[in-house]
C-alpha cells in the first residue's frame, strides 16, 4: 500500500470531521512523502504529432510544465512507456523558466538531474525512470524547464500531443545553457511523465482524466487556464494544500480506444500509480456517445447497450479507486448540441441525460462536480453558455473552464464525504 492511500486511510478511520485537508495525514515515523506536482498521460502521437526522427538526434529538448505544488526536492520521472527499444539520453536538467512561450531559463537555477547515479543512461522499452532527488526550491504554480538531451531518436515515441505549452528543440547538448535564441518551437510535450515535489504526509494529490475537455481543447496556448489548472487555482486560494495533476486525453473514450488508450485501461497508471494521489475527478463519456451517434451505429438496442456500458465502467474504475482507499468524484458530462463534430440529435441527447442522472443518483461516485449545470445554456440546456463556448459547441472557453472549477465541491477534496479504506 502506497504511504498517501494508508495515511488517507488513516485520516478516514480517525474521523472524517477531523479537517484532514488534502486527506494523507501524518503517521507515525513518518514525516514526508512524495506527492505529483504536475504529470500527463502519454501516449503513442498519432502521425501529425510525431517528432521527426532527425528532430531528436544530437538535440535538447527544453518543456516547460506549470507545477501545482511547491517544494524544496524534486524529481522528475521520464517515460519510454511506448517505446519499442530502449531509450538512450545523455544529459537531463531542470530549471525556472523566465516565462511561457520562451526557451529561455534562470541560470541561478540550472539543476543536472542523475538517475540512479548517472547523467548518461537509458530506459527500457515500456519502462519509466524517476531521477535522483535534487534540492530546488519551486513554488505553486511555477513554470519548470525540463532539458533532455537525446543522441538519438527513440524507436517509437512516448508523448502527449495536447500540451497547449509550447516546447523547444535545439541542435546539440544544449542542457546547461540558460539561453537559446535559435530554439524552434513545437506546441507538445515528448518522454515527460511527472514532477514530485517531496511534502508533508498531510499533503496529497488529485489526478483529473478525462478526454479533450480536461485535457484543456479550447485553453490559450502558454496560459494555463484548463480547468484542472483553474482548480488549482481555486485550491489555494482556499488554503487547500493539494496537488493537481491532469491526465485528459483529446478524443478519449472511457471504453474504447480512439485517441490514446481507453479510461479504463489507462485508470490504474494515470490515477492509482501517482504518487500522493488520495482523490481522482473522472470526466469522460462525450467521445463514447458521440462517435456512436457520428457513425450511425446509434439504434434504440446499441443506444441502451452503451448507457449500460458507459454505468458500468464508471463502477469499474471507481472500485479500483475504492480498492486503493482513493476518493472518486464524478464529471457530468457537459452539454454538446449544435456541435458540428458530433452533429447530436434528440435521441442522443437522451442518453446525456440519462447517463448524468446515473451519475447524480447511482451513489457509485463518492461526490459530484456537476460540470454540466456549471455551464449549460438556462435557456437551451443542451448547449453551453455562449460565453462559457469556444464555439463549437463541443469544447469550453477559458470561461466554461473557470466555471467548471467552481464546480468542483472543495468540501470533497478536504475529506472524503464517504469511508473509502484500501483493502489491507
Amino acid at each position: 500500500m502506497r504511504l498517501g492511500q494508508q495515511a488517507a486511510a488513516l485520516c478516514l478511520v480517525a474521523f472524517l470531521g477531523a479537517g484532514c485537508t488534502g486527506l494523507a495525514p501524518e503517521r507515525a515515523g513518518v514525516e514526508r512523502h512524495w506527492v505529483a506536482s504536475w504529470g500527463t498521460a502519454n501516449m503513442v502521437p498519432d502521425p501529425n504529432n510525431l517528432l521527426p526522427p532527425e528532430k531528436f538526434a544530437d538535440a535538447t529538448l527544453r518543456q516547460l510544465v506549470h507545477v501545482s505544488l511547491g517544494g524544496s526536492r524534486l524529481r522528475v520521472r521520464i517515460s519510454n512507456l511506448y517505446g519499442t527499444m530502449p531509450l538512450a539520453i545523455d544529459a537531463v536538467t531542470v530549471a525556472r523558466a523566465v516565462r511561457t512561450g520562451s526557451p529561455d531559463v534562470d541560470p541561478s537555477t540550472l539543476r543536472r538531474l542523475t538517475f540512479s547515479g548517472h547523467e548518461s543512461f537509458w530506459i527500457p522499452a515500456a519502462g519509466e525512470y524517476y531521477s535522483d532527488p535534487v534540492a530546488f526550491e519551486l513554488a505553486a504554480g511555477a513554470d519548470l524547464a525540463i532539458s533532455i538531451h537525446y543522441p538519438q531518436a527513440p524507436a517509437r515515441q512516448t508523448g502527449h500531443p495536447g500540451s497547449r505549452t509550447t516546447s523547444f528543440i535545439a541542435a546539440g547538448n544544449r542542457a546547461l545553457e540558460a539561453v537559446w535564441p535559435d530554439a524552434e518551437r513545437v506546441v507538445r510535450w515528448y518522454q515527460v511523465a511527472d514532477v514530485e515535489v517531496e511534502a508533508p504526509a498531510g499533503v496529497a494529490a488529485v489526478s483529473t482524466i478525462g478526454d479533450s475537455i480536461t485535457d484543456g481543447h479550447g485553453a490559450t496556448t502558454d496560459r494555463n487556464d484548463r480547468w484542472p489548472d483553474a482548480l488549482a487555482e481555486r485550491m489555494r486560494a482556499a488554503s487547500i494544500t493539494m496537488g493537481v495533476v491532469n491526465t485528459g486525453i483529446g478524443g478519449n473514450r472511457l471504453l474504447r480506444d480512439g485517441l490514446g488508450p481507453n479510461v479504463v485501461s489507462r485508470f490504474d497508471r494515470d490515477v492509482l500509480a501517482r504518487s500522493g494521489v488520495t482523490h481522482a475527478i473522472v470526466l469522460i463519456g462525450v467521445n463514447d456517445l458521440g462517435i456512436q451517434h457520428r457513425n450511425k451505429m446509434d439504434t434504440p438496442e446499441a443506444r441502451a447497450e452503451l448507457v449500460a456500458d458507459l454505468e458500468s465502467g464508471y463502477r469499474q474504475v471507481v472500485e479500483r479507486a475504492h480498492a486503493r482507499g482513493i476518493c472518486v468524484i464524478g464529471g457530468t458530462i457537459t452539454p454538446y448540441g449544435g456541435s458540428d463534430y458530433y452533429q447530436p440529435g434528440p435521441d442522443n441527447e437522451k442518453d446525456r441525460l440519462e447517463v448524468n442522472g446515473w451519475i447524480r443518483g447511482s451513489g457509485v461516485f463518492d461526490a459530484i462536480a456537476d460540470f454540466d449545470a456549471a455551464i449549460r445554456d438556462p435557456e437551451r440546456p443542451e448547449r453551453m453558455r455562449p460565453a462559457d463556448d469556444i464555439g463549437d459547441h463541443l469544447h469550453p472557453s477559458p470561461q466554461g473552464f473557470r466555471d467548471m472549477a467552481a464546480a468542483v465541491p472543495l468540501d470533497a477534496l478536504r475529506r472524503c464525504p464517504r469511508d473509502v479504506r484500501p483493502l489491507p
